[in-house]
């Protein structure tokens, strides 16, 4: 059977179809059955598996339709990221913002919340305008930004249809350059976590934990002209030129400070080489920015625990949004992500006490990640969860896109 993209986990579905086209979208929703949509398979869980029908949307892609006059731009639902960007700058145009690997599909990648960073930067979804779709009855459906059903359908997680085309904002295309400082010391970042996020247009700071120092701050900043200057320190730290956040790993995008278009500097990875280790398994909390210092030292307080089955952690920020199922809704969040080795049991051993010291912070777990929160837990964070359920359900009343994953988180009703 088909693995993720990291091969990390099997989908149980007994048939997949691969659909290249809306028509073929429609025909295999129309088959009946339970249904649900896979895309470029950088989920970690059984999030986008069914009992019956996986619609493989990877040839899902191109369609571009550049709206200037509305700054919006609509593409195909399996269309990757790094490919819709480069379409874009060719035309003079950029996204607000970019995940770490522009390799995820646009359809899959807003369903989950998918975020990249920026204190001001909202979550990839932010930037939907409209949303088209084959529903339960397997016909065609539009819903736009500012209609009764957006908030909950934007990120909507596979619930209520297959997503076959997204309309983007877009922007002016826009210059940046890429900079790590070392020597931030934890003592320095916790007091001054606002500039520690602050310091670019994008910041993720790379950590592994260690007692001393937070580890490499990432700084993507942009640029008005490309001899702006940056600043040789942040904090108790310096900037470090041609140093490797991610040692071990080539395939980054150009880092050392060096001028160059967007879409090859807001990413982590470039759309031609290797995404991230490969052979691992990721987890990511949402907590409240205004709580992130007590929330980071609540995990360093589990650094033993945690370091034996890291790769890395990485630590991010986006600003607030009113999407229902957001991890940014209504609150700006700072995201605590972790790239662990490929060992389900024994990071499945560590996930309870990460989850238990982040409780008291309401953290609210990455929709395509692994985590462990079940119907009640979700609940708790997700104070419209129970809202989105019922526009699911409404719009699907048969449960034809339910699966096991959204039972147990409570965003579809059990029907068995």
């Amino acid at each position: 059977m088909p693995r993720n993209w990291a091969g990390t986990h099997e989908y149980a579905a007994p048939r997949i179809v691969v659909a290249s086209t809306v028509a073929e979208v429609r025909r295999a929703v129309a088959i009946g059955g339970p249904v649900h949509a896979l895309g470029t398979r950088h989920s970690y869980t059984d999030l986008p598996d069914t009992t019956g029908t996986l619609i493989d949307l990877a040839s899902l892609t191109g369609g571009f339709a550049l709206d200037p006059d509305a700054s919006t731009v609509t593409v195909a639902a399996g269309t990757r990221y790094g490919e819709l960007a480069l379409w874009l700058e060719e035309r003079g145009f950029a996204l607000h913002n970019l995940g770490s690997l522009p390799h995820i599909s646009v359809a899959g990648a807003i369903a989950t919340a998918t975020h990249g960073s920026g204190d001001s930067n909202g979550v990839l979804t932010s930037a939907v305008r409209g949303i088209r779709y084959v529903g339960a009855d397997a016909q065609e459906h539009e819903v736009r930004r500012g209609d009764a059903d957006f908030d909950a359908l934007a990120v909507g997680v596979g619930a209520f249809g297959v997503i076959v085309a997204v309309t983007l904002a877009v922007q002016p295309t826009f210059r940046a350059r890429q900079d790590i400082y070392r020597g931030v010391s934890w003592d320095a970042a916790l007091g001054g976590l606002d500039e520690v996020t602050g310091a670019g247009y994008s910041v993720s700071v790379f950590t592994r934990w260690e007692p001393d120092v937070i580890g490499d701050v990432w700084v993507k900043t942009r640029l008005t002209a490309d001899d702006d200057e940056v600043p040789g320190a942040l904090l108790d730290g310096a900037l470090m030129g041609e140093a490797n956040p991610l040692e071990g790993l080539a395939d980054l995008t150009e880092l050392g400070g060096v001028p160059g278009p967007w879409m090859l500097r807001l990413p982590h990875f470039r759309l031609d080489g290797t995404p991230s280790f490969g052979d691992e398994l990721q987890t990511e909390y949402f907590v409240a920015r205004s709580e992130a210092p007590a929330a980071l030292r609540a995990v360093r307080a589990l650094a033993p625990l945690i370091r034996p089955h890291l790769f890395v952690s990485e630590l991010r920020t986006a600003a607030s949004d009113d999407l229902w199922l957001s991890g940014a809704y209504r609150r700006d969040f700072l995201a605590i992500h972790f790239t662990w080795h490929n060992d389900p049991t024994g990071v499945r051993e560590v996930l309870p006490h990460i989850e238990a010291a982040l409780a008291p912070f309401e953290a609210r777990p990455h929709w395509g990640k692994l985590h462990l929160f079940d119907a009640e837990a979700i609940a708790r964070v997700h104070p419209r969860a129970a809202d989105a359920r019922a526009v699911f359900e409404r719009l699907d009343p048969d449960g034809r896109f339910v699966n096991a994953h959204l039972e147990r988180v409570g965003l579809r009703e059990r029907r068995r």
